[in-house]
């Protein structure tokens, strides 16, 4: 196995990360027009970090840098990550307060748009609200918000790998 991931194109773990990402969106797109669960605003600031590693992997799988471009993707990727596990982790924090010390529900993102100053309709949507503690789906015992933890751990993994990795000599890419 490790001579299989020391072998891997930066573009292919590129590929591969993108992949995970765009499969991740397309789960929570389900989830929410298919099973008709609606995100909070915790889950709408994690589904814009996927987005971020989203372009960052398809950016760095297009361009294929080698050297030091290498690690530039690879902690861009890792910022957007980073990002993700801080508002997953706030998910899940709210989720595991108890009842009483839940926050009350606040106004929807389209209205905070609409009616607040920016600023202001982002630090509501860092903060969660009530409706960001509801567990209304779970798999394996874990909550979407937990899975999206997880999901944003590993590919941190991959990211710190991608950025401090030695870069195997650069072969021609037979897709070029």
């Amino acid at each position: 196995m490790s001579g299989f991931l020391r072998a891997m194109s930066f573009r292919s773990a590129c590929i591969i990360g993108a992949a995970l990402c765009a499969g991740l969106l397309g789960f929570g797109f389900f989830l929410q027009y298919v099973i008709d669960l609606h995100p909070c605003p915790l889950c709408l600031v994690q589904r814009g970090f996927y987005f971020g590693m989203l372009a960052v992997f398809v950016l760095g799988a297009l361009h294929a840098p080698s050297g030091f471009g290498t690690r530039v993707y690879g902690v861009l990727a890792l910022l957007f990550g980073l990002g993700g596990i801080g508002t997953a982790g706030r998910q899940v924090w709210l989720q595991h307060l108890p009842a009483d010390k839940v926050p009350e529900c606040g106004p929807d993102l389209y209205y905070m748009m609409e009616n607040f100053p920016l600023a202001r309709t982002i630090t509501n949507l860092f903060k969660g609200s009530g409706e960001c503690a509801a567990v209304d789906w779970t798999y394996l015992g874990l909550s979407i918000a937990e899975w999206s933890l997880v999901w944003f751990v590993l590919l941190c993994v991959a990211c710190l790998w991608l950025a401090l990795r030695r870069n195997p000599a650069r072969r021609p890419d037979p897709a070029t």
